[in-house]
Order: structure tokens, then sequence, then C-alpha cells
């Protein structure tokens, strides 16, 4: 294991990954009714821009091819060459001039921020000290707040100049993506992986596909399936908010599009402060299980609130307030803190890959359901729809929170796998 500086170094360099995908999902959420205006899009093309974004289809595949080539090449093999395909997507959407070509630059985008993100979160736990394990993983989940709530403030001050302001805010991602990528490329490699090599290269075995080892024994099903479960019902509620939220609010709600940014700038605030005072400082300090349910149940809690309250400006403002919190130190930390956890080096990118898939390929399918449920049965049978998905995540993770607090990952697949991974 490396010193403590070197881990942090790379805890920052790798979480600039994390702004740049809640960074381009927002960009583009924030805009999404200019751009609909622009090119005159139906109801349907929204949701697909949605579909194939970084908030879906796009990350999706990305992770499932990003997550193996972690695993056969190395960590550091994504972060030479994903932000160079990141910076290409960014750039068509800066210069779209028509639907189709809006379309190619969200798809691109997302690839590079699903074939980051398996690596980003692997990196960052493989090099930390056990016991700032939880706290690392909260500095990466910070960044991920922080893309939100810079974006959507940028938005704030852009918003005058209309479609090109958007246009702008791709271009300040460029910006960061560029900065990232020399950071990244002169990272060492993970001592964790590098160790793996050399077990494998002594031991003459070849390391099968995660598709096939991921679902090799119970241990590996059980633990999918709880991971699965915990991120998916939680992240079809904030991957619809994610890029659809400024659009109920305009939509639903009546506000503007100022306002609209506004809210979720605070939000995403909210939501970065609480990632860092929250998750990141007592991750390593108190129950799991415990600080779980806090979050998911306010998350529960907010979208009662909006669902039922409605939207005025009590209720929105409780809303942002209570969801904002519970983000912070709710289903995605601890998916991110558990899911590299609970995997041996050998194949931990690319089961978390197989994994991001299905959970940002599920999102897929409802950033495309979730417009139309909205559009023909309205807000409360959509937002009751969010409750009930919420409600199943917070069992889920309450019921079956793993006991990884403080011990090192080999301690941890040892308890898990015993001998049978020699």
């Amino acid at each position: 294991m490396t010193g403590s500086s070197t881990s942090k170094k790379g805890t920052i360099a790798v979480s600039l990954t994390n702004y740049l995908d809640s960074g381009c999902i927002v960009a583009g959420a924030s805009g999404l009714t200019l751009w609909a205006t622009q090119f005159g899009l139906s109801s349907f093309a929204v949701g697909l821009l949605g579909a194939v974004s970084a908030n879906a289809f796009g990350s999706a595949i990305g992770a499932l091819i990003g997550g193996h080539l972690a695993d056969k090449y190395g960590r550091k093999f994504i972060y030479t060459y994903n932000m160079l395909v990141y910076m290409l997507g960014v750039t068509i959407i800066m210069f779209a001039m028509n639907f189709p070509m809006l379309l190619i630059g969200f798809l691109v985008t997302g690839l590079s921020v699903g074939a980051g993100v398996p690596a980003s979160w692997t990196y960052i736990s493989e090099m930390a000290d056990p016991s700032i394990r939880a706290r690392n993983i909260g500095i990466s989940q910070f960044a991920w707040s922080c893309g939100p709530a810079i974006i959507f403030t940028l938005g704030i001050i852009v918003s005058p100049l209309g479609l090109l302001g958007n246009r702008l805010l791709f271009l300040s991602l460029l910006i960061v993506a560029f900065v990232a990528w020399q950071l990244q490329r002169k990272l060492e490699e993970s001592k964790d992986w590098e160790a793996e090599q050399v077990k494998l290269k002594e031991s003459g075995n070849r390391l099968e596909h995660p598709f096939k080892t991921a679902f090799s024994s119970m241990v590996n099903v059980k633990s999918v399936l709880f991971l699965v479960g915990v991120y998916l019902f939680w992240n079809l509620v904030a991957g619809a908010m994610g890029f659809f939220m400024p659009f109920v609010y305009e939509t639903v709600g009546g506000l503007s599009n100022t306002q609209a940014n506004l809210l979720q700038a605070v939000l995403w605030i909210l939501t970065a402060a609480s990632t860092y005072f929250g998750f990141a400082k007592f991750g390593d300090r108190v129950s799991h299980r415990g600080l779980f349910f806090v979050g998911a149940l306010m998350a529960v809690a907010s979208w009662v609130v909006l669902t039922f309250v409605g939207m005025s400006w009590v209720g929105l403002w409780t809303f942002v307030i209570l969801w904002g919190i519970s983000a912070g130190i709710g289903a995605q930390a601890f998916y991110a803190l558990w899911s590299t956890e609970l995997f041996p080096t050998k194949y931990r990118g690319g089961v978390q890959g197989v994994m991001f898939f299905l959970v940002r390929g599920s999102t897929g399918v409802w950033s495309i359901v979730f417009p139309v449920i909205l559009a023909n049965l309205g807000f409360t049978v959509a937002g009751t729809i969010m409750i009930g998905l919420l409600a199943v995540s917070l069992l889920i993770g309450v019921i079956w929170a793993p006991k990884t607090r403080g011990r090192s990952l080999d301690d941890i697949t040892k308890e898990r796998y015993g001998n049978t991974l020699d």
C-alpha cells in the first residue's frame, strides 16, 4: 500500500471523474428545455437524450467495457485514455447544430463517464488505508456532488444567454476534463492490481471474463443482488431527478428556468455538504447500517412531501433540504464503498462494470418511460412510484448491510471467499 500522500493525491485526481460524471448530466438537464425548443423535440426525443447520456445507457455500456479493461490492463490504462473520449463528447455537444449531433455527443460523453466510474471507485478503495477508506470514497462523492452544485450555479449566471449559455457550461467541463487528463495519466498503478498480476502470472491461470466469474459462486450472486438492489431502486429516482428535475419544476411547478436551476443548485450544495461533513467524516466511525438508514428515510420523506404537499415554495424547499442532505449519506456513497469491498481484486472492476451496466441501463429505460408517465398520468402518479422505489432501496440496504468498516480489503476477501481464490 502506498503512503497517505500518494493516496490523497490519487483520490483528488480520480475524483475529478466523478465531478465530470455528474457535471455533464446536469449541464444537459439545466438546458433541456432550451434544447427541446431549439430543435422542436418531442417528449420521446427528450427521454431519448436522457437514455443515451451519462445518466443511463451511455454510461452503462461504458462501465461494462471500462470495468473489464481496468481489470485486464490496469486502473492506470483507463486514466491514460478515457478523458480524451470525454473531451470529444462534450466538444460535439458544444457545437451541436441538430438533434442527431446532440444525441451523439451525449452518447460519447456517457460512454466515457461509464468507463471511468468502476476504475475510479476501485482505485480509490485499493489505495486507501482501511481506516480512511470511507473518507476517501466520500471525497470522490463530494466531487460528484460539487459537479451539479457548480454547474447549476454557473447555469444561473449564464441563463440570460439562452442556449449559448448552456454550450458554455459544456466548455467549462471540457477545461476540467483536460486538467483531469493531465493529472490522471501521471498516476501510479494500483499496488493491489500489480500484486494480483504477479499472482496470476505465477499461477499460470488466465483471468476469466467478469460475466462468468461474477456468477461463479453464491457469494458473488448474493453480493451482486444486494448491491444492485440498493443502488438500482435509488438511482431510478436520482437518475430521473438528475436529468429531468429542472424540466419537472418548469412544466409541473410553473417555475422559470432560472428558478429551477437555483433550486437544484441549493439541493446539490446541501448534498456536497452532507457528503463531506456526513459520509466522509463519519463513514469510518459509525455504523454503516445506521447512517444508511437515516439517509434512506430522509429520501423517502422528501418525495412524500413533494408528491402530496405539492410544489408550493414551502413544499419545494422542504423537498430540497431533505433530499439534498439524504443524497450525501445515502445509497450512492454506500454503493461506491461496498461495491469495492465485497469483491476480490482480480475482478473488482469488472463486476462493478456489470452492476453499473444493470443500474444505469435500467435508468435508461426509466428515462424514456418517466416523461411519458409524467405527461399522461400526472405528477402524483410519478411521485408515488418514486416513493415506492426509494422504500425498496431502504429495506434492502438496512436488512443486508455488510460489516466491513475499518477492515482491510484482503481481510474482507478472505472472510468471504476463504481459500477458493487461490
